[in-house]
């Protein structure tokens, strides 16, 4: 009779990524950057075990929308206060930070749980194409479409 093996955590191998976000649309390098975050593309998947990989994703200004998403989409932040709605088109906040963008989709996209919080923490986003994390020697990747 064969057993169900659960992953371990110390038996968990945590690789490193680099994806280039040039001219990637958004909704597709998100969800294949949350299913590498939460490790189902590996068969020692756990649920309850964060089993995903490191992601680091350069180029974040150059990512791509479809349809007329540029000017219609709205990002909401509120105060707290009252009249502290706050609005911002996709367009003005590509301009002023675009790796907020990706991380939202992404973060969207992850469990809304202490194990989606953890996970969350393994994506890097940086506008331009250098990033501080040579050191972990990356392994490029090409995701999304």
């Amino acid at each position: 009779m064969n057993k169900t093996e659960s992953a371990k955590k110390k038996d968990i191998e945590k690789k490193w990524y680099v994806v280039d976000a040039t001219d990637k649309v958004l909704g597709r390098l998100a969800s294949d950057t949350a299913m590498l975050l939460m490790g189902k593309t590996k068969p020692e998947w756990t649920p309850n075990v964060d089993t995903g990989d490191f992601v680091v994703i350069i180029n974040a200004e150059k990512i791509r929308v479809t349809g007329k998403k540029l000017t219609d989409k709205i990002y909401y932040k509120h105060s707290g206060y009252l009249g502290g709605l706050k609005e911002e088109n996709l367009l003005s906040l590509k301009n002023r930070k675009p790796e907020f963008i990706i991380t939202h989709a992404v973060k969207g996209m992850l469990p809304k749980t202490k194990l989606g919080r953890q996970m969350i923490k393994k994506l890097n986003v940086y506008k331009g194409g250098k990033h501080p994390h040579e050191a972990q020697h990356p392994e490029p990747l090409n995701l999304g479409q």
